[in-house]
């Protein structure tokens, strides 16, 4: 137990001095070792990269996991070195709702058809989420995490050893240079009609042992700058693997955009495939709707034209006595539909588009084709004319221009 109180005693008078020290240092009334310039600007990048890769982690965070509740909890099963348990995305959440929904409103209806296909592919877009969020966290925040719990804390260790053993070389700079100057000043021969005879032979003997003073100063000094020296280029070092730690980073980078990359393609193909299956059945939506309105088409033209909004129109087919209605039976052939007299529409493509059959026209992003309507189409495609190639074309992929 003694031992451990002159220990600490010892530590906290180290403490105390250095910390005075550190203040002289900053208030500029002290020397202090400078480092050389490439070792300020080794300290200067690690800070930066330190700094930004927290930053950075938080942020990739928040994009994967925008609930702080959540993260909170996975920090702690985390730090509790314990397996975070399996949550249910939004998605899935969605589709379980509108699953149950279509069931209560009955599967057989179109509301009920719509919200099965919407619920399905809401699954499959929360599975694709729980699998990008698990890919970026394996590939890249772990990583980070890697890096600031790990790399950095000995950096930052090292650091702090090397700040301390400049202290203590600046400390014994600062000694011995206090020596030297009393030695010089002992070792001053003494004006003999001012200093007593006895006071010279105590000023010889103040010179003899100033003299081992600064002996036993300059080993110090000796032993502290080759400690210094050694943990300056252990520190040294350590900072200049930060350029393999940005290597590293920028490989996980890379992994990173490419599991962002395929989600994002993984939903955007959901979405088309199931913008094709609702188009597929939409006119059968479109005339339940009209049927569950009666009171609505038995309202006055009149005041149904001054109640709607002004639209672009698109110019519409007229039907043709004795020429069947192709379009309400569902097959169109291409060569018996015809542009109307009243003119086109010219429209440009917004997105690819791939013929699901041959009653329908391929689209390519940024092109321009011609658009027209056909009598009892359903509202949610045109006619669509590029040179020689003519077919069904769905409005949603198309910008309409005046």
């Amino acid at each position: 137990m003694e031992f451990n109180v002159k220990k600490l005693a010892s530590d906290a008078g180290v403490f105390f001095s250095r910390a005075m020290q550190f203040t002289e240092e900053k208030l500029g009334q002290a020397e202090k070792t400078e480092l050389d310039a490439h070792f300020e600007n080794l300290l200067a990048r690690a800070d930066c990269t330190k700094n930004w890769t927290e930053k950075i982690l938080r942020q990739t965070e928040v994009l994967l996991q925008p609930n702080p509740s959540a993260r909170v909890e996975e920090f702690l099963y985390e730090k509790l070195d314990r397996k975070v348990p399996s949550r249910v995305t939004n998605g899935e959440l969605l589709a379980q709702y509108m699953t149950e929904a279509a069931n209560d409103f009955g599967p057989g209806t179109p509301y009920g058809k719509t919200l099965i296909k919407v619920g399905e592919t809401q699954r499959r877009l929360g599975a694709a989420e729980r699998e990008f969020i698990r890919s970026a966290s394996i590939s890249f925040l772990t990583p980070l995490r890697n890096f600031l719990e790990g790399d950095w804390r000995t950096i930052s260790k090292e650091r702090r050893i090397l700040q301390n053993r400049r202290l203590d070389l600046d400390a014994c700079k600062a000694r011995l240079k206090k020596a030297k100057a009393a030695e010089a000043k002992a070792a001053a021969v003494p004006d003999f009609q001012e200093t007593r005879p006895r006071n010279y032979v105590l000023s010889a003997s103040a010179s003899a042992l100033w003299s081992d003073e600064v002996e036993k100063a300059e080993h110090e000094l000796r032993l502290t700058q080759t400690e210094f020296d050694r943990q300056a280029e252990v520190t040294r070092l350590l900072l200049e693997g930060i350029s393999s730690t940005h290597v590293n980073h920028l490989r996980c980078l890379h992994e990173f955009v490419e599991s962002q990359t395929n989600y994002y393609a993984q939903c955007y193909q959901f979405m088309l495939d199931l913008q094709k299956q609702l188009g597929r059945f939409s006119g059968t939506f479109v005339g339940n709707a009209e049927s569950a309105s009666p009171a609505a088409a038995t309202s006055s033209p009149a005041v149904a034209a001054a109640t709607l909004p002004a639209v672009p129109t698109i110019p519409v087919v007229p039907t043709i006595v004795g020429v069947p209605n192709t379009v309400a039976e569902g097959v169109l052939n291409p060569n018996e539909v015809k542009p109307p007299a009243s003119g086109t529409r010219r429209a440009r493509v917004l997105y690819d588009y791939e013929a699901a059959d041959s009653t329908e026209l391929a689209l390519l992003a940024d092109e321009m084709i011609t658009v027209y309507s056909l009598p009892g189409m359903d509202p949610d495609w045109l006619i669509g004319e590029r040179g020689n190639q003519k077919g069904k074309v769905p409005v949603t992929y198309l910008e309409l221009l005046s």
